[in-house]
């Protein structure tokens, strides 16, 4: 297998903190990210889950506020006022 060569930049801090606990398990950093990277590759998807925070117009309390509103709309309780759109 051939070898190549991979450069990219991370926070010092991180690296170092990385290095170590690579250390503690017997590895370094290059042995971690080949494990990282072989499972990539292996699964095709990254091994483990990422999430971000969900998008609060799906929250919800969101939801039950559009709810109420549109039942509201539909009972004719609702007011609506026109203005004017912004550019």
């Amino acid at each position: 297998m051939a070898q190549a060569s991979v450069n990219f930049r991370i926070d010092a801090e991180l690296k170092e903190n990385v290095e170590e606990i690579c250390k503690k398990m017997g590895m370094n950093l290059t042995t971690a990210i080949t494990v990282f990277l072989t499972k990539v590759a292996q699964e095709r998807r990254i091994p483990f889950e990422i999430t971000a925070d969900a998008d609060p117009f799906y929250s919800e309390s969101n939801i039950r506020y559009l709810e109420k509103k549109m039942e509201d709309y539909k009972a004719g309780r609702l007011r609506l006022a026109e203005h004017d759109l912004i550019d």
